[in-house]
């Protein structure tokens, strides 16, 4: 049994294995800094939001 490639097959077979690593990098690297870097940054937003109305709200109570 042989196999045999040719040099096209080669390079595709290579730009494929690259392709698929830059992308499965591409996605630790997102799912691991990214992600986690919005979400966290969405909530510290959100608290200070509605700090900032629960702050109004007693201000206009008072006055």
């Amino acid at each position: 049994m042989q196999v045999d490639f040719t040099f096209q097959e080669y390079l595709g077979f290579l730009a494929f294995l690259g392709i698929a690593t830059m992308g499965f990098w591409l996605m630790i690297f997102l799912l691991s800094y990214v992600v986690p870097y919005w979400l966290f940054g969405a909530a510290i937003e959100r608290f200070k939001e509605n700090r900032a109305a629960k702050k109004l709200a007693k201000e206009q109570q008072t006055a």
